[in-house]
């Protein structure tokens, strides 16, 4: 369902042992090259190995089966959320592109999820993206899928609950051998990039190379940040605006499809209780935006909306190009985000991972995240709210947003009596982003107590020092990897946060996103404070 940014796992391009890389990437434009959120696809050769497994109808299929055709083999999560639908939403894109070609292109999928193996996981899945008679999504007993798994270097595996795999991508040849390896990344705007990518490439496979359409260019699509004014199409008829103005917003992102895995009607219809609470309470008002680009159909939504007991009492607006979810930095669905006026991060809740909150529990979150919302000019004001901080954390404070390359150890050592907080992060890492106010904040409220330190993991400087001069903390961060970091703590990936007692002592890691102040707050008091 999720898969988290673990440095290991975004570059993995040598994969199973009958697979060689070919040297340098000859993609499709220099632009695809450039762009930051589509993987232009790595060369590779040999030969496609083998296998049979179920598909969405029961029925037996072979990889072999599809010889004299170019095959698009894509490992999905039958009950992803994040990645999977995105990629699926292309290699549609691409057959569409190829036109009466499409005959000698076959979609394939296999089931990327150790704990869904069962036929009715893949059925589902390609029932609720309309794709049941458009590809063969297979799945097999564990020890079948490992097999394959191992055979084209894929990680499947369960990390704290969650699905953690690898997002690849693979063209075969119509002579069953290994033509290209992508590893699809978290953009709603890139899928039609991704689309005219395989397209132009299973074209050059195939007798007479027949013409693909350009649809899109390759560079990268701006996205459409909370700072922005946009008007999106509202379902039913006229606008939605979102942007700055004068009040916070919250704001769900959804999709039809996320009713595999929720009771979504049931949840939406819930929202309707905190938007009457909001209107009596003077809450932010409520509005949900529909990730179009990745609907199976433009009458998905509509159809959906009609099944409803009533109708919702919050507008529904479409985001039809991705540039909304992309600049809403939107990593799962469904997911909600409270905005301040000014379009500033204040909260989120991912609802696929975290679960959907009662209508009273969502009312006080909100309350408590607008309470302890980050000051707007954080580095001006550290001075105020961290005076008389111990000599040591003042120092810390002294450095507020700095890159800093010496040695994280010796600063540990430093701090030896005072309670540590270390986010590890990176500037590429979204995840990492969403949470930064959180830290932000926590560190004005607690930072006379506690040392907070980030560390910069796997990343640029460059990069890096830009995003902590728009990410202003009380506090600097070291550049670090996440195997130097191993000494302290086992880091899977990003982000973590590393909890070390006034002794010195490593008594928690959290893996991942912290969700909400409230928890990122409790954690600080229970294994810093003590409370």
């Amino acid at each position: 369902m999720v898969v988290l940014a673990v440095a290991t796992m975004v570059v993995a391009a040598g994969v199973g042992a009958a697979l060689a890389l070919v040297t340098g990437r000859n993609s499709s434009s220099a632009s695809a090259t450039n762009n930051p959120v589509l993987d232009p696809g790595t060369p590779i050769s040999g030969r496609a190995v083998n296998f049979t497994l179920t598909d969405q109808f029961g029925r037996s299929v072979s990889l072999s089966d599809f010889r004299g055709k170019v095959v698009i083999l894509a490992f999905n999560d039958p009950v992803c959320t994040t990645v999977c639908p995105l990629t699926t939403t292309a290699m549609l894109e691409a057959k569409a592109l190829l036109g009466n070609a499409a005959s000698r292109v076959e979609l394939l999928g296999v089931g990327a999820n150790p704990t869904a193996t069962a036929v009715k996981w893949v059925r589902d899945y390609s029932r609720v993206h309309g794709m049941t008679d458009k590809w063969h999504f297979l799945t097999g007993a564990l020890p079948e899928l490992k097999r394959v798994w191992k055979t084209y270097g894929i990680e499947a595996r369960v990390v704290h609950g969650l699905i953690d795999h690898t997002p690849a991508l693979y063209v075969i040849t119509p002579r069953g051998t290994l033509s290209r390896l992508y590893l699809t990344q978290m953009s709603y705007a890139s899928v039609d990039q991704l689309g005219q990518e395989l397209a132009q490439n299973a074209s050059r496979l195939l007798p007479g190379h027949p013409a693909v359409p350009s649809v899109t260019t390759y560079n990268q699509i701006p996205a459409i940040d909370p700072g922005t004014p946009v008007r999106l199409p509202r379902a039913g008829g006229g606008s939605v605006r979102l942007g700055p103005g004068d009040e916070s917003r919250l704001v769900l992102f959804f999709d039809t499809w996320d009713s595999e895995v929720t009771n979504l009607g049931a949840r939406l219809d819930s929202l309707d209780r905190y938007q009457r609470a909001a209107a009596r309470g003077r809450l932010p008002a409520l509005v949900a935006v529909d990730e179009g680009s990745v609907e199976p159909s433009a009458s998905a939504l509509p159809r959906f909306l009609r099944r409803l007991p009533h109708p919702l009492s919050y507008p529904v607006a479409i985001d039809r190009s991705g540039r909304v979810g992309d600049g809403y930095r939107v990593q799962d669905e469904p997911w909600l985000e409270l905005l301040s006026p000014a379009g500033e991060f204040l909260w989120y809740r991912d609802l696929s991972t975290a679960g959907w909150p009662t209508s009273g529990a969502l009312v006080k979150q909100v309350r408590y995240a607008l309470a302890h919302a980050p000051k707007p000019n954080l580095q001006s004001d550290t001075g105020g709210q961290l005076a008389g901080s111990p000599t040591a954390l003042q120092a810390l404070h002294a450095q507020a947003g700095q890159l800093l390359s010496s040695a994280l150890d010796a600063r540990l050592r430093a701090l030896h009596g005072y309670p540590i907080v270390i986010n590890a992060w990176a500037s590429w890492c979204t995840p990492c982003q969403q949470e930064f106010g959180l830290f932000a904040s926590a560190s004005l409220r607690y930072g006379r107590k506690v040392a907070f330190l980030g560390a910069d993991t796997d990343d640029s400087a460059g990069s890096a020092r830009t995003f902590l001069k728009h990410h202003p903390v009380s506090y600097p961060s070291y550049e670090t990897t996440i195997a130097a970091l191993g000494s302290l703590a086992s880091v899977e990936g990003l982000p973590t946060t590393i909890f070390i007692n006034r002794a010195g002592k490593v008594v928690d890691v959290h893996t991942g996103q912290y969700t909400s102040q409230s928890t990122l707050d409790g954690d600080i008091q229970s294994y810093s404070l003590g409370r």
